[in-house]
């Protein structure tokens, strides 16, 4: 049996007990069911690894005694932060759990005029929660022990007007410049990815006011959640550990 990596929200210290965060003890010992003595592996989002041991679980509770720490960098030398409109139903969390996966560091969820997304405050926090619990569960996954932040939904132009140091891209389908066309060396990279309609004229205009390079990915449209994960893997590739 594969040893289940669980996320721990606290820093860890090897030798100490500590009791499992609530839907990691459900996970643990209601889903797994696993018991005293059983092997488990905790990241506390420090980019350690932490061997651990179940000392005691029931329904309700698991304690785990951290046995030992070892640095594990899975990070890209690329900084990609994402900006993403948002698209409906599971698009979204679609997207941000293969982000996560492909290597972004930061994700923000943006309104645009064409966002077909439409959420009062109390059900926009509710889907922030879990578009987060989304990231950690892709970090338990795929092996990544940095959780990536989800940041609160932003508009659109609000977040282009935010100073970054990065190369800022907007996949744009008219454009003429390519990611394999753009110089390196890039570290840093703020990418936009528009809503399924797309951008209007003018938020275009917009973004090139606040130094967005207009870049193209290929002859095809793609649909937004194909586009910002062909995008990542594309940057990847060129820039960060995809080979």
């Amino acid at each position: 049996m594969r040893i289940p990596r669980i996320h721990h929200p606290e820093l860890l210290t090897a030798g100490h007990e500590v009791a499992l965060s609530e839907d990691a003890a459900n996970h643990v010992g209601r889903v797994l069911r696993m018991g005293a003595g059983q092997a488990i592996q905790l990241f506390d989002g420090s980019n350690q690894v932490f061997d651990a041991e179940i000392v005691q679980a029931d329904k309700k509770s698991v304690r785990v005694k951290v046995l030992a720490a070892n640095v594990d960098d899975r990070e890209s030398p690329l900084h990609l932060h994402l900006g993403q409109v948002m698209s409906r139903g599971e698009k979204m969390e679609f997207t941000i759990q293969k982000a996560v996966e492909l290597g972004v560091n930061v994700i923000t969820p943006l309104f645009s005029e064409r966002c077909g997304v439409k959420l009062d405050a109390d059900r926009l926090n509710k889907k922030l929660q879990q578009w987060r619990k989304i990231a950690v569960a892709a970090c338990e996954q795929c092996g990544r022990n940095v959780v990536p932040e989800i940041r609160p939904a932003m508009d659109l132009e609000a977040w282009c007007a935010e100073e970054d140091n990065s190369l800022k891209l907007n996949l744009h389908p008219r454009a003429s410049a390519s990611i394999n066309t753009l110089p390196q060396p890039v570290e840093r990279v703020r990418l936009l990815i528009g809503p399924e309609g797309g951008l209007t004229a003018e938020e275009i205009a917009m973004t090139a006011e606040h130094q967005f390079t207009d870049i193209l990915l290929g002859p095809r449209v793609l649909r937004t959640e194909t586009t910002a994960l062909t995008a990542i893997t594309a940057l990847q590739v060129r820039f960060g550990d995809l080979g």
